[in-house]
């Protein structure tokens, strides 16, 4: 009889346990709960790729624009090199017309570019006579006539 009285328990327990799970099953709101849970995590994972697309376009694009701008500082460093040699070529033309004007006392006009001509200086390059030629002219003329006014 007591294991009978057992069961009865049991039974009772599982019949109750039935009648609530019954009742959870037709309460309509768990499931629509559910159901709105369901369709708002679709909505966050839509909104996610479209966020996900969005940023990897702007990261392409970011990555152009750096590709870019790393192309226009190696020119610009190929710019710079490039002045920094012409500097270094033109004071070193400079310093060599100095050294030829010193040596000749002849300092040479290079803004008249239709014709020769150039200054004779002192030794304190101070201008003594100017002298003009026509391209023309031979150049051994040129430098007979220049040896004479020295």
């Amino acid at each position: 009889m007591g294991a009978d009285a057992g069961r009865r328990v049991e039974v009772a327990n599982l019949l109750a346990l039935a009648d609530d799970l019954v009742g959870v099953l037709r309460g309509s709101k768990d499931g629509e709960a559910l159901a709105q849970a369901c369709d708002g995590a679709r909505l966050l994972r839509s909104a996610c790729r479209s966020e996900s697309g969005d940023l990897e376009l702007q990261v392409k694009a970011i990555s152009k624009e750096l590709d870019s701008l790393d192309l226009q500082r190696a020119s610009i460093e190929e710019r710079r090199g490039a002045v920094k040699k012409k500097e270094k070529d033109m004071l070193k033309a400079q310093s060599m017309l100095s050294m030829c004007v010193s040596v000749t006392n002849i300092m040479p006009d290079f803004e008249d570019q239709d014709k020769i001509s150039g200054y004779i200086v002192d030794k304190n390059r101070k201008k003594i006579e100017k002298f003009e030629f026509e391209k023309t002219t031979l150049p051994v003329e040129i430098c007979n006539k220049l040896w004479e006014m020295i």
